[in-house]
């Protein structure tokens, strides 16, 4: 388990195929932010250097900064995601995060935070932004696990 003083940090090559080398990586990234229609963030701006996204405005919930902030981290090329000047509500309690591991499913991962694999919809459902396909998870992918 990730503690939330590390959620920034991401292993940056791993995630989703973004950009290349010849791209605007600041302008990918803030188009694929803007397209989750859920995940709405007044005054988005994004800056990116040297593996280093850096994300500026308004979001309307605690959870939606952290899926923001993850969407972000999960693409290759991003080792690290700055989001202090991302603002959020305060969160009534603690996020948890996990790293996937070689050989995890959101099954495996389900039984080792509630005692039961057939809870892996819970993990889905507050990943969705992040993971499209629940059989689809890789290993380095930052996760959220919801309480």
């Amino acid at each position: 388990m990730v503690d939330l003083t590390g959620l920034f940090d991401f292993a940056a090559d791993v995630g989703k195929r973004l950009f290349g080398a010849d791209d605007d990586a600041a302008s990918k990234i803030r188009e694929m932010l803007a397209a989750e229609k859920t995940l709405p963030v007044k005054g988005l701006d994004v800056a990116f250097a040297d593996g280093v996204v850096t994300l500026c405005g308004e979001c309307e919930s605690a959870a939606d900064k952290e899926k923001v902030v993850l969407l972000a981290g999960n693409v290759q090329g991003v080792k690290r995601v700055e989001a202090d000047k991302l603002s959020a509500p305060v969160s009534g309690g603690e996020g948890r995060y996990y790293v996937v591991q070689a050989g995890d499913s959101l099954s495996k991962i389900a039984n080792v935070f509630f005692g039961n694999p057939m809870e892996y919809p819970k993990i889905f459902e507050a990943n969705r932004e992040v993971i499209k396909d629940p059989d689809l998870i890789y290993p380095g992918q930052k996760l959220r696990i919801p309480a």
